[in-house]
């Protein structure tokens, strides 16, 4: 190619150059390019081609000698030095092992290997396979490669992502896998065959397997070459069962990172839940700003939050206080009566008793901390209330490990103690508790901010003294009137739960973290402003562990600043992280009842929550 790109050069150069005679020095522009009988001619027919091009490099001047000379050097150079030089550079550098180019290995974690197994794979009577485009799933391309030992195979269409592998071709006839399914014992001695496997055997091989019992249902993704086929072959064995087979045709699986989820998340794996996450923001809160990622599918949400952040930042920003950190665990003990309940119960409040349960709790974490106890009883049944810190941890874990040695250590102080459950819903998690609203449970915080009366008449389109009376008769009187514990406010449920799920977060604990009270006040000089506040005395939240280890979780609480575990401060990002939902709470209030006050809420739902 370079050769001809440089023969090229010079017959054009030659053509262009010599088809013409020079021109005069002192020639005139309209001259030189006009079309008189004086111009010069071009090849005229009696001379011959080779005798032309001859005359004119006998009178070649010294712009064209030059050029003629580089485009020649250029050509040898190509010719004798370009594949010397990139052989040097392969062999030093990078050395070839193979005559095809090594190809891309693909993550474990990623999509299913097509190899072999493809070419005769069982036809799929599953609706979820009959769903693919027949032109698509068994589409194969094989490139011919001159002089090649190994042979790629390249899967086209939506039935799975484009994968390579790549087998010596002395082995290609131990690919090849029948049309029909083998027996029991065939596929068991294949599965157990260090050197072929679960990859050696079709999907309907495998399902048969795990209908023998020979292969767990649930360690479909570990058997398995890669955890992705794990997760096809138990759709494919779901779907047959279903009402509608084609159920999970628009439930996603693939192209995703299951090692995370195996053994911390989920399991039964059949795919994964897309959910959209919005942005709101910015929120400025103790001098930051803060883009607040919220997944959620219900309308105007969003939208209404940001508008709060919008009026919280043009009034200067909110303020917060964390007011405690510590996440709770109470098991239930029995003892034989309830007089040897109460003795115990004063032996916990005691002093050495407290720091007997201490060591033992403490020992069993580096970052589980026992705070206080707080004991109850009912008849014989003693109800103990252990409170901890947890680091950037959410704590569940962490503190139900230390509650079972504290227990086990008390056991030995009264052998006669029983131990009912380690959860005695003394705790309380996921449950409406008056104990977590007064007491509270994982981080405690209030947040503040002052909305000036031009930002409350023009951004949320109503007046302080029409939200304060809102406030009143809904979130107070109202509340009270229903009974409601811990839900003196408008909807910071909502909001919660939109950042748990963007975040990693247990959503279930909504329960508790959902308490809040929110106030407003008139204030400022002349009596317009917006004072507002929300407690928070229960948010169940951390940075690491759970969700959290999940891509698309990690890459929402990066958006904050707070992925991972605090290296300055442990525990630091957690509670940054219930600031800022506390914070963004308040702007959900603020622009919820905005509308309420202005009559906007039906209006705004019928436009963007239909």
């Amino acid at each position: 190619v370079f050769l001809i790109q440089s023969l090229g050069l010079v017959l054009v150069h030659a053509h262009s150059r010599w088809i013409a005679e020079p021109a005069a020095q002192n020639s005139t522009v309209e001259n030189s390019v006009g079309l008189d009988e004086n111009a010069p001619k071009r090849i005229e027919p009696n001379v011959s081609l080779w005798q032309f091009y001859l005359s004119r490099m006998a009178s070649m001047d010294i712009e064209q000698v030059i050029t003629l000379g580089l485009a020649l050097l250029l050509a040898v150079k190509y010719i004798f030095f370009e594949q010397a030089e990139t052989e040097s550079t392969l062999s030093l550098k990078n050395p070839i092992t193979s005559p095809v180019m090594v190809q891309k290995k693909v993550p474990e974690n990623c999509c299913r290997k097509q190899t072999g197994i493809l070419k005769t794979n069982q036809k799929s009577n599953t609706a979820e396979e009959a769903l693919i485009p027949k032109d698509e799933s068994a589409e194969v391309i094989k490139p011919v490669l001159a002089e090649s030992s190994t042979k790629a195979t390249f899967v086209v269409g939506s039935s799975s992502p484009v994968e390579t592998s790549s087998y010596p071709s002395g082995k290609e006839e131990e690919m090849e896998l029948p049309k029909e399914p083998r027996s029991i014992e065939e596929c068991v001695r294949i599965l157990g065959n260090a050197q072929e496997g679960a990859k050696f055997l079709t999907d309907a091989e495998v399902i048969s397997l795990v209908n023998a019992k020979h292969i767990p249902a649930y360690k479909l993704e570990t058997l398995m070459e890669t955890q992705e086929r794990g997760v096809s072959i138990r759709r494919q064995m779901l779907s047959k069962k279903l009402p509608e087979p084609s159920s999970l045709q628009y439930l996603p699986y693939r192209n995703y990172n299951y090692s995370l989820v195996m053994g911390a998340c989920c399991e039964n794996v059949i795919g994964y839940m897309p959910i959209p996450v919005g942005v709101a923001g910015p929120l400025f809160l103790d001098n930051k700003e803060f883009q607040v990622p919220m997944a959620t599918t219900e309308g105007c949400l969003v939208a209404s939050t940001n508008r709060g952040c919008r009026a919280i930042c043009l009034g200067g920003g909110a303020s917060s206080r964390i007011l405690a950190d510590g996440m709770t665990r109470g098991p239930v003990v029995r003892l034989p009566t309830a007089c040897q309940a109460a003795e115990v119960k004063v032996w916990l409040e005691s002093p050495e008793g407290f720091q007997i349960m201490k060591e033992a709790f403490d020992s069993t974490s580096r970052f589980a901390r026992l705070q206080k106890l707080l004991i109850s009883l009912a008849g014989r049944n003693l109800y103990i209330r252990f409170q901890s810190g947890t680091g950037d941890a959410m704590g569940m874990n962490m503190i139900s490990k230390g509650t079972e040695k504290a227990l086990a250590r008390l056991n030995e102080e009264f052998p006669d103690l029983q131990v009912i459950a380690i959860s005695g819903n003394y705790c309380t998690d996921k449950k409406p508790a008056a104990i977590n609203w007064i007491e509270g449970r994982g981080k405690s915080v209030v947040c503040e901010a002052i909305i000036p009366a031009k930002v409350v008449r023009e951004v949320l389109k109503t007046t302080t003294e029409d939200l304060v009376e809102v406030n009143i008769n809904k979130n107070l009187v109202g509340s009270a009137m229903a009974g409601s514990i811990g839900g003196y406010n408008a909807h910071a449920a909502n909001i919660v739960t939109a950042i748990y799920i963007a975040c990693g977060q247990d959503a279930a604990q909504n329960v508790g973290s959902s308490n809040c009270i929110t106030l407003m006040e008139r204030t400022g000089s002349t009596n317009e402003d917006l004072y507002i506040s929300c407690t928070m005395p229960s948010i169940e939240i951390g940075t690491v562990g759970g969700g959290t280890n999940l891509l698309p979780q990690q890459a929402c609480l990066q958006m904050l600043g707070v992925q991972g575990a605090s290296q300055d401060n442990p525990g630091e990002n957690a509670r940054q992280l219930a600031k800022i939902v506390c914070a963004t709470v308040m702007a959900g209030e603020l622009s919820l009842m905005a509308a309420l006050a202005a009559g906007h809420l039906v209006k705004s739902h019928m436009i963007h929550n239909r």
